[in-house]
This record gives C-alpha cells, structure tokens and sequence, in this order.
C-alpha cells in the first residue's frame, strides 16, 4: 500500500509559528504529494489569513473548533484527513528541507505504525533558545531520549515530530485528555495494542520551544508531574531513570548543608558536572553564550522537573489521589 502523508498541526494563537511553518513546507524539496490539516483549537488570534496565504501554494485545510486541547485537536484532525499515515507537528517546528524525504525512505524501509524524530535548534533560534533545547536534548542531560539512538530501547515518539497510520489511529482510538503527557501514553498503549514504533534519526525538525525561564520551567514543572501518572497508568514502563532529576534536586540541596559542616566533596562533584555541561555545550553549540546559559538551563529543567515529580509521586503514588482530581490543569475536558 502506498503511503499518502496528512500532515495534523494544532494551532493556539500562534500566528507567526504558522507562517514560519508552512513557508518551510513551501521549501521541501520532495516530489511526494502531501495534504496539511492546520486545526485551529479556540484561538483568539487565529490563523486564518495566514492559511490563505498558502492555499494556492499548498495542499491545505483549515478548521476551527472550540479550545479541547493539543491531543484531543490533533484527533480531530486525524479524523478530518485524507491521507493513510499522519505526521502529527507543533505549530512552533520548522521543517529542513529534507524531512519527509527522509521520513518516507525509513518507512519504505522498515515500516512502523508509529515513529518519532529528534528535535534541533535552528541558527536562528535565540541564544536561550538554543541553551534550553541543549539542556532538553543532550546525553549528560535527558541521556538522548528525545532523539539520540544510541541511547533508547523502544521509543517513545514524541508529539512535536510523530508519525502514526490511520489504522493505529483507529485502533486506540488517538490521543488522552492529559496534557502534557499525551504522546508517551499513546505510545506505551500502542505497544500494548502490538504495534512497533521507532526513531527515524534523520528526520529532525527545529523546534523552537519555550522563550523565557518562566514559560520553561513551567512546561518542564508538568513533565514532571505527569510521568508519576503514567507509571500509575502504565505500572511496567517505570524506571529508575525517571528519579534522576528529583534526585539530582536532593542531591545538591544535602552538599549545600554539609558545606556547614565543611564537608565539600560532594559540592565539588556537582561543580564538575557543571563544568563538563559547559564543555559539552561549548563543542555542541560553539557558542560561548549558549554554553553559559546552559547552567541555568539545566538547572531550570532538573529543579522543576524533580520537584513536579516528587510532589505527582506523593499525592498519587503515596496517598493515591486520583490525578485528575489532584491536578485538573493537567486534564482536558472535551
């Protein structure tokens, strides 16, 4: 069977995302037909007049529902399209020229129901930028779960860059309410259900992700109060590894104490972790800045992840809160 791509972007007033985006469809350099469904989710800056900018360019729909979030508009779109294998997109990615090229050449390969690709910062991205998606993406960090192959098992996509067939649409029915969180439950179920998923490593986007600390260290916060939910949901996916950031947290806080007692090894380890961070981030990056705002950036991503995961993992692993009824901002409801 051929493969017919729809791309699915959920969009929430992010105009300037949009147009970036499909200027980047513009410029593939691929001779694969595709559609794009762009599924406006209740903004109140739309995006219409960017879509019809592009309509006569591209092979685009557009529509417009009340705000239910990213999983459940991204099911809408899958149900309004007319492709057989979605690529499912944040409106905040910009494509490479080469991306569904690359795409359809792995699938025709070794075809999965499911795939995900890694993310990278674009030259223009904004030196913050580029220092967080470092801190997301590095092996001394996340260890490349977001995309490094050596260093992940069964992968789990992730929504920004997934690909999914309409038949394993259809079979698990899409996307949860959760948000975040929304990706890796659907994988894990896709598991469950015997499909295969897999990294195609080529088949990057630029991902431009959150624009100030405060933004960041709130999406990293719900990470980590969502994965204490999934392990209660999906109880054979749970990992050591997931602890590393509370962990992490813990960790510094004691070598700060036992400064008072003058004991500084274990401060002194934490400083030369830093320091490998900065070196790693300099050869990554060749941006003395960026290598700077690494630091921060790690610290940010560790502290909110850590603490978020601590607090989920009390109040729903411990005390066994329900967890819509804990944190109802991390829930959609249709």
């Amino acid at each position: 069977m051929a493969l017919q791509f729809s791309f699915i972007i959920p969009v929430y007033n992010r105009p300037d995302e949009t147009l970036e985006l499909l200027q980047s469809f513009v410029n593939l350099k691929t001779n694969t037909p595709f559609e794009i469904v762009i599924v406006e989710d209740g903004s109140t800056i739309t995006s219409k007049n960017i879509v019809e900018q592009f309509n006569t360019i591209l092979n685009i729909a557009y529509y417009f529902k009340p705000n239910s979030g990213p999983g459940d508009s991204r099911n809408f779109g899958m149900q309004k399209a007319k492709g057989n294998y979605f690529i499912i997109l944040d409106s905040d990615v910009i494509l490479p020229p080469n991306y569904l090229n690359a795409v359809e050449k792995s699938l025709n390969k070794n075809y999965v129901d499911c795939f995900g690709g890694p993310d990278a910062a674009h030259q223009s991205f904004s030196n913050l930028q580029k220092a967080i998606n470092f801190s997301m993406t590095s092996v001394i960090t996340t260890g490349g779960i977001r995309g490094n192959k050596n260093s992940v098992g069964k992968f789990q996509p992730r929504s920004f860059n997934m690909g999914i067939s309409k038949q394993a649409f259809q079979a698990s029915n899409g996307f949860g309410r959760i948000h975040p969180g929304e990706d890796p439950d659907l994988s894990i179920r896709l598991w469950n259900l015997g499909y295969k998923t897999k990294l195609i490593s080529n088949a990057k986007v630029f991902h431009k992700r959150r624009i100030s600390w405060k933004k960041f260290y709130i999406q990293v916060h719900k990470f980590g109060m969502v994965r204490p939910i999934l392990n209660t949901w999906h109880p054979s996916t749970k990992k050591i590894t997931y602890w590393f950031p509370t962990i992490f947290c813990l960790g510094f806080l004691i070598a700060l104490l036992l400064v008072l007692f003058n004991f500084n090894n274990l401060l002194f380890a934490y400083a030369l972790y830093f320091v490998l961070a900065f070196f790693v981030a300099l050869a990554t990056t060749k941006n003395l800045e960026v290598s700077v705002l690494a630091i921060p950036a790690i610290c940010v991503q560790f502290f909110g992840y850590g603490y978020g995961f601590l607090k989920s993992t009390w109040a729903v692993g411990v005390l066994k809160k329900q967890p819509e009824a804990r944190f109802p901002k991390l829930f959609f409801k249709k």
